[in-house]
C-alpha cells in the first residue's frame, strides 16, 4: 500500500472514530462487504474494523444478517437520492438518460465491484430472508420508478418496457465490472434510448 494510500486510510479512521458506533459499523461493514463478500467477513473482523466492544456490536445488531440489512439499506437510500431528484425534475425521456448516464459513471468508478444487491442476493439463495427481501424491495423501486417515467413518456408498453430497462440495469452493473466501461457505456445508453422510444 502506498504512503497515500495510508494517510487516507488513517485520516478515514480518525474521522469515523468521532461518529456513533452504529454508523461505524455499517460503515465498516459497507467497506468489507461489498469488497470482499458478505459470508467472508465474521463478527470479530467487522468488530475490530468498527474499533467498537462485541457488548456494542450486540446492543446494536442482533446478528450479522441484520448488519447486512443495515448495510443494503444505505446502499438502497443512495441510489434513491441519486434516481429520483432526477425522475422528479426532469421531462421523462431526459430523466431516463440521465438515470442511466448516473449508473453508467457509477459502474466506471475506481473500485466498482458490480451490483451490491446482486453480490448480497447470490450469498442469500433463501428468497424469504430478510436479505434477498431487501434486494427485492430495492429491484420493485427501481421497476416503479421507470414503469411510471415509460407512463409519463406515453409509452405503448411501460410495464414490459420497464422490465427491460430493469434488465438493462443488472447488466450495466455486470459490464461495469467485467468489461471495458467505455464501451458498456455506449452500449447501455444506445439501448436505454431504443426501448424508451420504441412506444
Amino acid at each position: 500500500m502506498s504512503i497515500t494510500g495510508q494517510t487516507t486510510n488513517a485520516t478515514r479512521r480518525a474521522t469515523e472514530a468521532e461518529l456513533p458506533p452504529r454508523e461505524r459499523l455499517v460503515r465498516a461493514a459497507s467497506r468489507l462487504f461489498y469488497y470482499e463478500g458478505v459470508r467472508a467477513i465474521g463478527v470479530e473482523r467487522l468488530i475490530a474494523e468498527a474499533g467498537v466492544t462485541k457488548a456494542t456490536f450486540y446492543r446494536h445488531f442482533a446478528a450479522k444478517d441484520d448488519l447486512v440489512v443495515a448495510y443494503l439499506q444505505t446502499k438502497d437510500a443512495y441510489y434513491r437520492a441519486v434516481a429520483e431528484p432526477l425522475a422528479a425534475g426532469h421531462p421523462a425521456a431526459e430523466a431516463i438518460d440521465l438515470i442511466f448516464e448516473a449508473i453508467a459513471e457509477h459502474a466506471r468508478e475506481r473500485g466498482f465491484r458490480g451490483s451490491p444487491f446482486m453480490n448480497a442476493a447470490a450469498e442469500y439463495p433463501d428468497a424469504t430472508h430478510p436479505v434477498r427481501r431487501l434486494v427485492t424491495s430495492h429491484r420493485d423501486w427501481l421497476r416503479t420508478l421507470f414503469r411510471g417515467l415509460l407512463t409519463e413518456l406515453g409509452h405503448t408498453d411501460p410495464e414490459s418496457a420497464a422490465g427491460a430497462l430493469l434488465m438493462l440495469y443488472d447488466g450495466a452493473m455486470v459490464a461495469g465490472h467485467l468489461d471495458d466501461s467505455t464501451t458498456a457505456r455506449k452500449i447501455l445508453l444506445d439501448a436505454v434510448r431504443l426501448i424508451r422510444s420504441r412506444g
